[in-house]
């Protein structure tokens, strides 16, 4: 009796270990009872029946699928390499488990015949050039297709798209190309510029000494007009003697003669002026006589 006891005992212990099932905090769990779907058990401990019910474990953390590289050919007619990784994550695990028996098989595949048909649709510059296009529109393909399978494709991204090796070399000789083209551009631009600049320096300078021609000369006018005006003033007011008219009559002919004077103003009192010029006239012969006589004797 006593044997039997502690069979049933460690029977009774087996069967208990068997029907406690731990879940991850990632993780949902299926539970089975002989062959059908029974309910989804949250993480943490779960009770089952040993020998009737089976748990499955599924994880809901997302997960990452590698298409591997495939050939397209272009609308141009041009074979480039294309591989992309699809990330995607569990939102129903009946679905999931139920509904495709082999997911990761079937989005690559889903994945690369769709890649196919976007890359296909494109000339070789564009798809070189539409990396975040064919990656938005082969996400939202794949995640219409994946919803029956309980999942949502989060994002997409292409790892490659490269062209053959002689058009990839064409390519680097048309890019050099277009960059010594802009290098020579910008040199002839920076050489027109330099000679616009130095063409306008020139002619700034040329206007300013003229400027300053023009004032001197403006200055200059005005101080012998200022002079002409003060000696008028100091004839017609002053009631000068002959003398001093006759001077500054003399004054005007050597600038009426040098060519900086073009007028003289005669007062009325002309005869009395002309006999002062001639008294001065006569003083300067008898000066001459005399410094002409002194040079004689000393020689």
């Amino acid at each position: 009796m006593f044997p039997l006891f502690i069979i049933l005992a460690f029977f009774v212990l087996i069967m208990a270990a068997r029907g406690i099932k731990i879940i991850r905090p990632w993780e949902k769990g299926l539970i089975e009872r002989l062959g059908k779907y029974q309910r989804t058990a949250d993480s943490g401990l779960s009770l089952i029946i040993p020998f009737l019910d089976r748990l499955l474990k599924v994880d809901m953390r997302e997960q990452v699928v590698d298409v591997p590289p495939q050939g397209v050919i272009t609308k141009d007619n041009v074979v480039v390499e294309v591989d992309a990784v699809v990330y995607y994550e569990v939102t129903d695990p009946v679905k999931v488990t139920y509904n495709v028996s082999n997911f990761y098989l079937a989005a690559t595949k889903l994945a690369q015949t769709n890649l196919r048909n976007l890359v296909g649709d494109m000339a070789l510059d564009e798809s070189l050039t539409s990396r975040e296009t064919i990656n938005t529109k082969l996400r939202q393909i794949l995640d219409d297709a994946t919803d029956k399978w309980g999942t949502k494709v989060t994002r997409v991204e292409l790892q490659r798209i490269e062209p053959p090796a002689d058009v990839t070399e064409a390519m680097h000789r048309q890019m050099k190309a277009e960059r010594e083209k802009r290098a020579m551009i910008l040199e002839a631009e920076g050489h027109k510029q330099s000679a616009i600049l130095k063409a306008e320096g020139q002619a700034e300078a040329i206007v300013k000494v003229a400027d300053a021609n023009k004032y001197e000369k403006i200055t200059i006018a005005k101080g012998e007009a200022d002079a002409i005006k003060s000696v008028y003033n100091a004839i017609h007011e002053g009631n000068p003697t002959n003398d001093l008219i006759a001077i500054k009559y003399l004054e005007s002919l050597k600038n009426i003669a040098e060519g900086q004077a073009t007028k003289i103003f005669l007062p009325m009192e002309t005869s009395s002026i002309l006999g002062s010029l001639a008294g001065i006239s006569e003083l300067l012969k008898e000066k001459t006589a005399s410094i002409t006589a002194k040079k004689k004797q000393q020689d």
